[in-house]
């Protein structure tokens, strides 16, 4: 990887960040962790992932930005959209959600790079999110980390680096809406 820079990583949970971060800090670049989790409900769900990053980024060694929970604010920007399939509508303004808040968070502390951790998971559409990605970081004057964290092998890799670090892992993506186990909806 020869992206150079400060960046900022949007963490949507600690076993899907194990491999991103991992890359971009051996990679030299400096990277700080994000993470929002206004999307994640109940709030003891929260509480768990949020440990899981916290503990993941004890082990690096690596700074982690943490936003407050609000999960209401997410509900209200998602109404009207909160019935869609798994995977579909409200996914996609959900990804969007995130990663324009990690954008604005970027850009008012001086990062030059943002990248995600949402393109790991097999269950998500790696098109769409660093579409979004890409959209959002150029209004914000952002370079992009364009990069599917699934390829060789990487989801298997976090999942056996998740295991050896004892990391909390979810069995589903985080919103209410996602427990009911549709299509794309655990990961």
């Amino acid at each position: 990887m020869k992206i150079q820079g400060r960046a900022l990583l949007h963490i949507c949970c600690a076993p899907d960040a194990t491999v991103p971060w991992k890359e971009l800090l051996d990679s030299g670049m400096e990277t700080v962790g994000y993470f929002y989790g206004s999307n994640i409900q109940p709030e003891n769900e929260y509480k768990k992932r949020l440990n899981a990053v916290i503990q993941l980024s004890e082990f690096f060694g690596a700074p982690v930005l943490i936003d407050s929970y609000d999960p209401l604010s997410w509900l209200i920007k998602l109404k009207g959209n909160l019935y869609f399939p798994e995977g579909g509508v409200r996914c996609a303004l959900c990804i969007k959600t995130q990663i324009e808040r990690a954008a604005q968070i970027a850009n008012s502390k001086g990062f030059t790079c943002l990248g995600t951790t949402l393109t790991i998971s097999p269950h998500k559409k790696p098109g769409l999110i660093n579409g979004i990605g890409r959209s959002v970081a150029r209004r914000y004057g952002l370079r992009w980390i364009d990069v599917i964290w699934r390829k060789n092998n990487g989801f298997l890799r976090s999942v056996e680096m998740s295991k050896k670090l004892g990391l909390y892992r979810q069995n589903y993506c985080g919103c209410i809406l996602s427990i009911r186990g549709e299509k794309n909806g655990a990961k």
